[in-house]
């Protein structure tokens, strides 16, 4: 099969499609072709090293969309033929094939497409648990999806309308506002317009909202802090730096910053996530949007793409 191999920690020329053998199951395990590869910006960080180690070479990538292959012994709830997407993989989703623990492959509707099969395991399943574990919501509650037009950002904003919160979300171009709106936002604001957030004061009549899901913490953590209502909740899920906070935005609102990642959900969790997804897919209250797709062999204009300010939607490799 043809797989996308790293052999060095750097840049997006590092990413090299090769030809490797062929994954074979072994006990409780699943071979699945993948039609459809996510991208996402965490995959960026791991090729340049940044969250190293790893032992060379190796596969990138972690989401997928496509059909069961094969299944190994045990294996009772997947057969050849199914549609499936992955979240995990032993060798990696930069590929033709992945091979899987069962728990990491979850059914996909006929209804959704392989490209957005590819498009929910980190996205979806970061921005529920931000959302739901971390968060805590409570329906009619005002949430600020700051950066709504990403993976993450365009899954927030379909949950949390799904749930019942009042939704504004953020975005740095007409068309991403546009976009962001058609995800079901109610107000949608220009986070380049340097009075945003007083526009946002104003939308709740001065109160704040509740929630805070931030994309980009080394830059607006100080700034959303005065804007949470009491008892507000500011939810971490990206930062690329240091930050400087005054506390004391915190103290008289009893706010909490609070901080996560996926890779803390337990198994538990996750299956609960996924459940939840799934769930969400058969009635329509999540629909991935793709962005663009790409050549498996054009994974570093891929890496390139996903990282580029501006983008919206979910950008796939195609094998």
């Amino acid at each position: 099969m043809k797989a996308i191999r790293v052999h060095q920690f750097g840049g997006p020329e590092v990413l090299k499609l090769e030809v490797v053998p062929d994954p074979e199951p072994g006990a409780g395990q699943v071979v699945v072709r993948n039609h459809a590869i996510g991208v996402n910006p965490v995959e960026t960080y791991v090729r340049a090293g940044i969250y190293g180690p790893r032992q060379f070479p190796f596969t990138p990538g972690t989401d997928a969309g496509g059909v069961i292959e094969a299944v190994g012994d045990g294996v009772k709830n997947f057969h050849p033929g199914d549609r499936v997407y992955i979240h995990a993989s032993l060798t990696g989703a930069y590929a033709e094939l992945s091979l899987c623990e069962q728990t990491q492959v979850h059914p996909l509707p006929t209804k959704t497409t392989f490209a957005q099969g590819a498009a929910l395991g980190v996205p979806y399943a970061t921005a529920y648990r931000a959302l739901f574990h971390r968060a805590k919501p409570i329906a009619g509650e005002w949430i600020l999806v700051d950066g709504a037009t990403g993976g993450v950002g365009t899954a927030a904003v379909q949950l949390s309308r799904a749930f019942g919160l009042t939704v504004v979300g953020t975005a740095g171009t007409g068309a991403g506002r546009t976009a962001v709106m058609a995800q079901g936002a109610h107000y949608v604001l220009d986070h380049h317009d340097a009075g945003y957030l007083k526009q946002l004061m104003a939308l709740t009549d001065n109160r704040g909202v509740d929630i805070v899901l931030e994309m980009a913490a080394h830059v607006n953590l100080g700034k959303v802090l005065p804007v949470l209502a009491r008892n507000g909740r500011v939810i971490i899920i990206g930062s690329r730096g240091p930050v400087e906070i005054n506390p004391r935005d915190t103290m008289g609102r009893d706010a909490d910053i609070r901080g996560m990642t996926l890779m803390n959900a337990t198994e538990p969790e996750l299956k609960g996530i996924h459940a939840a997804l799934l769930a969400g897919l058969e009635n329509d209250s999540l629909r991935p949007i793709i962005n663009k797709e790409i050549p498996l062999a054009d994974a570093a204009k891929a890496h390139e793409a996903v990282m580029a300010p501006g983008s919206h939607g979910k950008i796939v490799l195609v094998p």
